[in-house]
């Protein structure tokens, strides 16, 4: 069973991208845009002030009739942030999405954000275990070839 860690490891792209809490959602959206990504972390200095989705805008904008231009980050972000350390396990990892239907989790080790990991990298990551997982076992039965 992998690890957060192993999966930060394997990402070809592991550099957070965040944005501060007075920001415009304009702004956000604009990152998010570009990065080609679904969430943005909110930070205040080092500190985690909350995180920004896709859903967090279409829900707390759009839907209230309120603008990207004028609308700061802090008033839509999620502000109560679940997190996991590189030690949890992919299917813990996934309990918590499904649970708290999330599709985002950062990443913490001694108080320190140290990446962000979305539910297309667990999935990744746990069809690439069972591959390894169906090869052991036909090379088991099968013995092997030569």
């Amino acid at each position: 069973m992998q690890t957060v860690a192993h999966i930060l490891q394997s990402k070809s792209n592991n550099s957070i991208c965040s944005i501060a809490p007075s920001a415009p959602v304009q702004e956000a959206l604009k990152l998010l845009a570009e990065k080609g990504i679904g969430a943005l972390m909110v930070l205040e200095g080092d500190k985690i002030a909350g995180i920004l989705s896709e859903r967090d805008y279409t829900r707390k904008v759009e839907f209230l009739g309120r603008t990207a231009a004028t609308t700061q980050v802090r008033d839509i972000m999620t502000a109560s942030v679940i997190c996991v350390g590189p030690q949890h396990t992919n299917e813990q990892c996934m309990a918590l999405m499904t649970e708290n239907r999330l599709r985002h989790l950062p990443v913490v080790e001694n108080d320190k954000l140290v990446g962000l990991i979305s539910i297309g990298d667990l999935v990744k990551d746990i069809i690439s275990e069972q591959q390894f997982t169906i090869k052991q076992l036909e090379h088991y039965i099968h013995g092997p070839r030569g």
